[in-house]
């Protein structure tokens, strides 16, 4: 195996740090929390980067808070400070890893995301139905083809630290570096001050709304991908963070797949997959996947999208949202959206934004 010298050196040089600061800020220029780091920017990153350097650095304490949009979960926010370290950190392992990540790993990597997952399930579901029919037949009852669609169950709060470790310490050989990583995982109780942080052995879980984590959870569920791809040489697979799929033409093959990917998950990575979530659908019926309901010819929101920017828009109205705001909301969800077959929902939001402007503001959003 080829290992990188002086990586941890690379880590916690200035010029790294000063990239990282500039990714983590980016988005967040407004914030207090950011102008106040960057009113003595050279002195707090020269102080961050001694604390790496001479292995006394801790985290902060997270900040915890519950997000509902499109649905409710608790999210961890990091001190920005650590949002650095956490951005110079992934800005020299993640190309250690990425490379070794099978192309159908679609969340949270460059040239990926969830229009990739769309388009790449769009095109499975044709290889795998013959373009929606079987040959002569027109009738929707007669469609083959069935997807595996699958959720890990409390994903983020069950990943296993030690297990993790392992996985990463196969590519990464540098102690320091080793150290830093449990150290930004050992922060995942709230509440516990600096004086009090230390490195937790048999730990598990990760907060949401990390870097860190974002990345790990990539990391830790490479081995599923490769077990799916390699082991049971399942052609049609895609995930998206703990959310995955595999489409199949025969159900029985799908239903022994799925008994051979829990035990896998159980046996090796500690987890189980969601008896709710995960089940075996025909791909006529249309699939869930990446916040669309995805059939052979046409797309549609989930219902939960469509509720989120209606709630947002009805903030705005009432006077809770700035203009600027649901304008920069709007543009967002609009190119998201645009991806589903959803015209007319797309206008009935523009006609509600601007329900009490006029004609002329109005003609100021395009479709």
């Amino acid at each position: 195996m080829k290992t990188l010298k002086n990586l941890y050196e690379k880590v916690v040089s200035l010029d790294n740090l000063i990239l990282a600061w500039r990714n983590a800020r980016k988005g967040k220029t407004k914030k207090q929390y950011v102008i106040e780091f960057e009113k003595d920017l050279i002195k707090n990153l020269l102080k961050l980067q001694k604390e790496l350097v001479d292995y006394t650095y801790y985290p902060k304490p997270l900040e915890s808070f519950i997000l509902r949009d499109p649905k409710t979960r608790k999210i961890s926010k990091s001190d920005f400070r650590d949002r650095i370290v956490h951005h110079a950190l992934v800005r020299n392992i993640e190309p250690i890893f990425d490379k070794g990540f099978i192309y159908d790993s679609c969340a949270n990597r460059k040239g990926k995301g969830n229009l990739f997952a769309l388009r790449r399930f769009s095109c499975f579901a044709r290889k795998v139905s013959k373009n929606g029919r079987k040959k002569g037949l027109l009738n929707s009852n007669q469609v083959k083809g069935y997807c595996l669609k699958a959720d890990i169950k409390h994903y983020f709060p069950e990943i296993n630290h030690n297990i993790l470790m392992n996985i990463i310490s196969r590519k990464i050989t540098d102690k320091r570096v080793l150290r830093l990583i449990k150290i930004i995982l050992s922060n995942v109780e709230i509440g516990r001050g600096q004086n009090q942080f230390r490195i937790q052995d048999f730990a598990k879980g990760m907060p949401l709304g990390n870097l860190t984590s974002q990345f790990f959870a990539n990391v830790y569920l490479n081995e599923l991908d490769y077990f799916i791809k390699n082991r049971l040489r399942a052609k049609y697979y895609l995930r998206y963070v703990d959310d995955f799929v595999i489409l199949h033409s025969s159900k029985s093959q799908l239903k022994i797949w799925k008994q051979d990917i829990d035990i896998f998950l159980k046996d090796k990575l500690k987890l189980e997959l969601h008896p709710d979530k995960s089940r075996i659908i025909p791909l006529s019926r249309g699939v869930d996947f990446v916040g669309f309901r995805v059939f052979y010819y046409h797309k549609l929101l989930r219902k939960r999208n469509i509720k989120s920017i209606f709630y947002k828009i009805d903030k705005y109205n009432k006077g809770n949202v700035s203009k600027e705001k649901i304008l920069e909301t709007f543009q967002g969800w609009n190119s998201y959206a645009k991806w589903a077959n959803t015209l007319k929902l797309r206008r009935e939001v523009v006609k509600r934004i601007y329900s009490q402007d006029t004609q002329k503001s109005r003609q100021t959003l395009s479709l």
